[in-house]
């Protein structure tokens, strides 16, 4: 009888995770039809989500059936409602909107997060988001739309909330975006809200200078230590009680992991993540890893733990499919591990800056910096080129990769 292994989730995590699985089967000489994997996802699609922040965003979509029918992955267009780990048994709704089963041998979620949006009033209603494709969809639509509107500080103005890496990025890329929608002479005003008193707080002080610097050159106002209390078609009212007047108000705090790891019996962390082992086993349930921004994951022996990043998401992805692979054949698996861990920050047309370890050194800033992450955005976070072979090679989960 066939075995399944069945990876949820489209996203750089699953993707490398059926791609891994796929890889160490064609090593055991079992690519023969007595092990099949299968991805569900809702489209055969890798969302390029790390570049949603810049334009032109319907061109941030990467296609998979190409990639996955190459090395022999069956993809089932659906969304997965209901696991069952005590059946080992996946419900889905297919796009045609039928309701439909899948069991498996082994399961792998990779089913990533979304943004976390807290119960700020009229948020929900009026806030714009870079999080999903959809959403940085209808961001670049909203923008181009402000051209047709009487020129009023609140259209000339945007706020984005949350001064973290999504926040940075989206704020340091606006005041161009803005200035491409309403005209060169546009008075733009973009505003970044943060709770904490410093911009990035999450980053560190390494980088914050060149961060500071890079978003004053190109105008950009940071409000710290200042929350949101309500959000309206208008604008918004600040903790402090200061009014800002804004057709466009962007949310990127926090994330959240995907809510299907509620219907696994493992334990989970603040944002949702399950806790794993070091071979991405979710910890006491038997046959179920977890992966990418659902798993709770230790980067090396030094108490680090992977982020809810691209860069991670890759890495994690590989090992989850060679060892749920490795674990159905009962082949050796090998530990995740990433302990090189580096960041390169997009700061608009000023440049970037790019740091390494965990402390966040800053190893290159502006134009070098923004070379590398041009580089990292247009090839190294995109679905492997080539025939069978080149596609199996790079899902190698030894395989040392930047991004």
């Amino acid at each position: 009888m066939t075995k399944r292994i069945l990876v949820i989730g489209a996203g750089f995590a699953g993707m490398w995770s059926a791609l891994g699985a796929a890889r160490l089967l064609d090593q055991a000489g079992k690519a023969d039809g007595s092990v099949e994997i299968v991805l569900v996802a809702p489209e055969p699609a890798l969302h390029i989500r790390p570049r949603f922040y810049e334009p032109p965003v319907d061109a941030m979509k990467a296609p998979l059936t190409d990639v996955l029918n190459a090395v022999g992955v069956r993809f089932q267009q659906g969304r997965v409602t209901q696991i069952r780990t005590g059946k080992k048994e996946v419900d889905f709704v297919t796009a045609e909107g039928v309701g439909e089963t899948l069991s498996y041998d082994r399961l792998v979620l990779a089913a990533g997060s979304r943004v976390a949006l807290p119960p700020v009033p009229g948020l929900r209603e009026h806030g714009l988001s870079v999080d999903q494709f959809d959403e940085a969809v209808q961001l670049d639509a909203h923008l181009k739309n402000l051209a047709a509107l009487p020129s009023t500080p609140a259209r000339n103005t945007v706020v984005v909330v949350g001064g973290g890496f999504t926040g940075i990025e989206t704020a340091a890329e606006m005041p161009a975006r803005m200035r491409q929608a309403l005209g060169a002479a546009a008075d733009v005003r973009v505003v970044v809200i943060e709770r904490e008193q410093a911009i990035g707080p999450e980053l560190g002080a390494g980088p914050r200078p060149v961060i500071e610097h890079a978003l004053k050159e190109q105008g950009v106002t940071l409000k710290l230590g200042t929350s949101v209390e309500c959000v309206d078609a208008e604008g918004l009212l600040t903790s402090s009680g200061e009014r800002i007047d804004a057709l466009t108000v962007i949310w990127t705090g926090g994330l959240r992991a995907t809510a299907l790891t509620e219907q696994i019996p493992g334990t989970r962390d603040a944002v949702g993540r399950l806790h794993v082992d070091r071979n991405l086993h979710v910890l006491g349930v038997e046959h179920v890893l977890a992966t990418g921004d659902a798993a709770l994951a230790a980067t090396d022996d030094d108490g680090n733990f992977a982020m809810m990043s691209c860069q991670h998401a890759m890495a994690l992805g590989r090992s989850a499919g060679h060892n749920v692979a490795a674990d159905l054949l009962g082949l050796p698996q090998i530990a995740y591990s990433q302990p090189k861990y580096v960041t390169c920050l997009d700061l608009g047309p000023w440049g970037a800056v790019y740091t390494e370890g965990w402390n966040r050194e800053v190893k290159m800033e502006g134009a070098q910096a923004k070379a590398l992450k041009h580089q990292i955005n247009t090839e190294w976070i995109y679905p492997p080129a080539g025939g069978r072979a080149e596609i199996l090679l790079a899902a190698d989960p030894q395989r040392v990769v930047v991004a």
